[in-house]
């Protein structure tokens, strides 16, 4: 009797707490709209690597009134990070290059300074570069070597493997690694062998020439809510756009081997350990931490007129993916509240 009572009504309870978990969600971020005036988000909630939700709010481009959706197209900003390090990793698993490599060995003319540092101290920013490069300029295009290059003259902030410090010059070299041993443009290393494999078709470059439906507009400045510029420089630190359909799929891929064998992504997802033997906790292109006592591996992103949020529980199977256009704004805000509705 209980049995019968127990599959009866336990479906319809459990229904019952997904539509007001969808409810509460619909709260929060509207709420968080308002309170921090971000024009639109787009956000996709996956459980099992399925989608439990996805829509959108507010709007993509106030001018013209479009309203957000699922399937709107925004810069990620550095959750294109975990794409770069995914490249490495593949590289890796085809026994093309090692981990704790020299990166001179892939860079032309490297100065003295840099002959210590490796592919694992790019990855998890223990390598002592300078955060951004001096030669960078977000309206001029030029090659990721010519950036890369300008930071030469520039002494390291630290020794090789000391400490941690957040930079995104690494990651141009990450993207020249790519380049030099794919014998491919990095971007078309990443879409044939990340993209197109995970279904993720409308993930671009975000100088791409492509004409891409749906794209948001950025904005800055939540005071007045002014239009962003748009960068002709493409960035490998910040490199792609994308939708939370699209990064739902990628989510789907992380719980196979697919794409990354599981020896990949459990180093992917552990912490960095210096030389002094304090460990970090970022990994490859990650952050790693935990909220009311579950373990998280995210990452955030923020490039003038957009913030994003990939982030993921996988001792709960749940990942929770925004994307906003507005730079001015706090994603670990809404992570936090999205996260008490949605975790047991």
């Amino acid at each position: 009797m209980l049995d019968r009572l127990f599959r009866r009504f336990v479906p319809a309870f459990l229904a019952a707490a997904a539509v007001l978990q969808a409810d509460q969600a619909d709260d929060v971020v509207k709420a968080e709209l308002q309170r921090q005036r971000i024009p639109g988000l787009a956000l996709a909630v996956v459980k099992d690597g399925k989608i439990i939700k996805a829509t959108g709010y507010g709007f993509a481009n106030r001018k013209l009134g479009i309203p957000v959706g699922a399937d709107t197209v925004f810069k990620i900003a550095s959750v294109s990070k975990q794409f770069i390090a995914t490249g490495i990793m593949l590289l890796v698993q085809e026994g093309t290059i090692a981990l704790d490599n020299p990166i001179s060995r892939y860079l032309d003319d490297t100065p003295p300074a840099w002959q210590s540092i490796t592919i694992r101290h790019v990855l998890t920013h223990t390598s002592g570069l300078i955060r951004e490069a001096p030669g960078f300029d977000p309206m001029k295009v030029e090659s990721d070597a010519a950036v890369i290059r300008s930071s030469y003259s520039l002494p390291l902030r630290f020794t090789p493997g000391q400490q941690w410090e957040y930079g995104n010059v690494g990651y141009y070299v990450l993207a020249e690694v790519i380049h030099k041993t794919s014998g491919m443009a990095w971007t078309e290393y990443l879409t044939e062998k990340i993209f197109n494999p995970a279904g993720m078709s409308t993930t671009h470059p975000t100088d791409t020439r492509a004409d891409v439906p749906n794209r948001a507009q950025g904005y800055v400045d939540n005071d007045r809510l002014l239009e962003a510029d748009d960068w002709l420089a493409l960035r490998p630190s910040g490199a792609f756009l994308s939708t939370v359909l699209d990064l739902a799929k990628w989510d789907a891929a992380l719980y196979s081997d697919s794409i990354l064998t599981e020896g990949s992504r459990r180093q992917m997802w552990t912490p960095v350990q210096l030389s002094n033997g304090t460990s970090y906790p970022y990994g490859f292109g990650w952050e790693l931490g935990s909220i009311r006592g579950h373990r998280l591996v995210h990452h955030s992103g923020g490039i003038p007129g957009f913030r994003s949020e990939f982030a993921r529980f996988p001792d709960d199977h749940l990942s929770i993916i925004f994307l906003a256009n507005l730079d001015d704004s706090d994603p670990s805000a809404i992570l936090g509240k999205l996260a008490a509705i949605y975790l047991p």
